[in-house]
């Protein structure tokens, strides 16, 4: 019989649900100071739905958008918890963020460098030859 939506998750179930090992969920738990699940006697874990949504959205940060850990710790500093769970159902969802411009492509060379270039080619094959050369004969 499957679990509600609502119910707690033992770190087994959490792991199979976020797609991580369990000792991953606990290394995040010492690195991240929001995320606390409920420990019952003997220490075992429990985990709440609210959990599980900071977890997968700690794990989005990580594993999938490239954020570091720390990375990870100053999002938390600066905008709290919202941007681990997504937007509440009555705010308005976040406009993505403008995608870098993408690296210029950079000018051909005057032709002036360019004979310059062609020179230092021409001097490295003659020096390849060379090496072949001399590599052959021993």
């Amino acid at each position: 019989m499957a679990k509600g939506p609502e119910a707690f998750r033992s770190i087994s179930e959490a792991s199979g649900e976020l797609g991580v090992p369990q000792h991953v969920l606990r290394f995040w738990e010492t690195k991240f100071t929001f995320v606390k699940p409920m420990k019952r006697a003997g220490g075992r874990r429990f985990y709440r739905p609210q959990d599980i949504a900071v977890l997968a959205g700690v794990r989005s940060l990580l594993h999938d958008q490239g954020y570091t850990i720390k990375g990870v710790q100053k999002l938390h500093r600066e905008q709290g918890l919202k941007r681990f769970t997504g937007p509440d159902e009555d705010e308005e969802p976040r406009a993505a963020a403008p995608a870098p411009d993408p690296a210029p492509t950079p000018a051909p060379a005057p032709p002036a460098d360019r004979r310059v270039l062609d020179q230092i080619i021409a001097d490295l094959k003659a020096a390849k030859a060379h090496l072949d050369a001399v590599l052959a004969k021993s």
